[in-house]
């Protein structure tokens, strides 16, 4: 399977990026090509229990979104400048293309050239100057090397028509001129005396060595070519640097890292069809067509922790979705094909992969156990959350043991360094674990808090509330709620700003103001949405 990436729902807590982390390990030992990833910031909870086990953080996205880098865009070989105008005409011709990349040694592109460039060369171009190579020449008139003085060749094409006296006497060579000529021993000699720079000979035939030592003495490059005299005047413009035609201005190219969406406008209303693709830096690596957008491929993604696009990376629609594995009630994420999809009323995902490594047979290394003990017992607030089950009781019992570590005090130490707020702002406390739901039509936003010194939270509550207030208004929440969880007391205290004034009092039978304790409530989906659903559908 090509690359998968597997994460959890934005703001990342520890069961959604442990989950991750261990579905990753598991998918992999299946033959996955899988890769953990998160949607925001690690919390410190979770960034304790990383550092614990000594496990690097996973790969942050911002969306899954089609990229260039997904399409199957053509991975064309590029050209160099100094190549020939007639090497890169075969090239383009050999493989049907007609757009073609120029790069310089680095391979950074630098211009590109098309058969409609080449073509206007042929017929508009400056057919008597050659600014090229040795080589260039050579290789594309299938020539020998007679005399070998220099490597660049910088001149004046002169093809040798005219008697040689009408040569001599209108002194036509001179030290820029590239002659072409036949056996003609006599002009061979005068261009050799005015130190050309190139004698071209054609037809193949065989001259005095006397006049190729000549040459040699003088510094002459001098070929030989099996093509008369017609066709090499023809070709010689065509071993031209291809540097000399190329586009270099305006070019219209496409970073790998860009999205599909930026680039389709751009691309309908250009008169180009292909497109050459770079790297960040401007390295070439590929040519895009119109054709690429007409199919292009998803980034392959396994939810963990979450199925509701709400909660998910943006651009998700656009995603393959792969696999879903789940303990939340059924969201709204929708799939054109039939998918895995686990969703067990446990209280953390890590009890479902835990069963997965079961089921699959797979051995469960030291480091894997901790992050999935310790994904359990966040979620279930070391078992105590009435979202426990004896499934999840098992699993933290049997990776302990997996591991050598006593649950109880790795809870609290995990716990202490998790809701310490040391250093946070009012920001980053309400949106450490940030959600939004849509309850029967209404937009609902709860953030819970878990500490062991929520008197901090509490006995300087009027910047929570004026935050909550901020939040609620520009976000036309309908109910923006912040739940302060005492983990020691099981129980949780409100602060919030409610369109209805009697909602928190209606779905917790008791008068609730600000700062209010609610005993036995520390699940946000199993005790508190449930309860706002009711009161929500009383007050319809």
């Amino acid at each position: 399977m090509e690359n998968v990436m597997i994460f959890g729902h934005k703001n990342p807590d520890t069961d959604s990026v442990t989950s991750a982390v261990a579905l990753a390990y598991l998918k992999n030992q299946m033959q996955y090509q899988a890769i953990p990833c998160i949607l925001g910031d690690l919390t410190k909870e979770t960034e304790f229990v990383l550092n614990y086990f000594g496990v690097e953080p996973p790969r942050k996205i911002d969306n899954v979104k089609i990229q260039v880098k997904d399409l199957l865009y053509d991975r064309i070989m590029a050209l160099k400048p100094s190549n020939s105008i007639l090497t890169a005409y075969k090239h383009m011709n050999d493989h049907k293309i007609r757009t073609l990349p120029i790069i310089d040694t680095e391979g950074y592109l630098i211009g590109i050239v098309t058969m409609k460039d080449i073509a206007i060369s042929a017929i508009h171009g400056d057919l008597h100057t050659l600014s090229t190579t040795f080589n260039n020449i050579k290789n594309d008139l299938k020539a020998d090397t007679l005399n070998y003085a220099h490597a660049d060749v910088n001149g004046k094409i002169k093809i040798t028509a005219f008697h040689d006296s009408t040569i001599i006497k209108n002194d036509i060579f001179n030290h820029q001129s590239v002659v072409i000529t036949g056996d003609r021993y006599d002009i061979i000699e005068y261009a050799i005396q005015k130190k050309v720079q190139l004698i071209i000979i054609t037809g193949g035939k065989d001259i005095p060595e006397m006049l190729i030592e000549k040459a040699a003495v003088s510094g002459i490059n001098m070929i030989k070519t099996p093509f008369d005299t017609y066709y090499t005047s023809k070709l010689i413009n065509q071993t031209n640097f291809v540097s000399s035609i190329m586009q270099r201005e305006r070019l219209v190219r496409f970073k790998d890292n860009e999205y599909l969406d930026n680039c389709r406008e751009i691309i309908q209303t250009s008169k180009h069809s292909k497109f050459p693709v770079t790297d960040e830096k401007g390295r070439y690596l590929g040519i895009l067509g119109r054709t690429h957008f007409l199919n292009p491929s998803k980034k392959n993604v396994i939810l963990v922790d979450h199925n509701e696009y709400a909660q998910s990376a943006e651009g998700l629609s656009e995603a393959n979705v792969l696999e879903i594995i789940d303990h939340h009630k059924i969201g709204d994420i929708s799939t054109s094909l039939p998918i895995s999809f686990r969703n067990m009323p446990v209280g953390s995902t890590n009890t479902i992969i835990y069963q997965l490594f079961k089921e699959e047979g797979i051995e469960i290394p030291h480091h894997i156990a901790g992050l999935m003990m310790s994904g359990i017992i966040s979620d279930t607030l070391y078992l105590k959350s009435p979202t426990t089950t004896v499934f999840d009781e098992m699993a933290v019992e049997k990776l302990s043991a997996l591991t050598g570590i006593k649950a109880e005090e790795f809870a609290l130490d995990m716990f202490k360094s998790g809701t310490s707020l040391a250093g946070q702002t009012v920001e980053d406390i309400l949106f450490n674990d940030f959600k939004e739901f849509m309850l029967e039509g209404c937009k609902i936003a709860i953030s819970q808090v878990f500490t062991l010194n929520f008197e901090e939270i509490l006995n300087n509550r009027d910047p929570y509330l004026d935050f909550i207030q901020t939040i609620h208004h520009d976000r036309d929440h309908f109910l923006t709620l912040m739940v302060v969880t005492d983990i020691i007391n099981e129980g949780s205290y409100m602060l919030f700003e409610s369109k209805n004034e009697g909602l928190m009092s209606l779905a917790f039978e008791k008068a609730v103001s600000q700062g209010t304790f609610i005993e036995n409530c520390v699940s946000r989906k199993k005790q508190i949405i449930p309860k706002l659903i009711n009161a929500l559908i009383i007050l319809k």
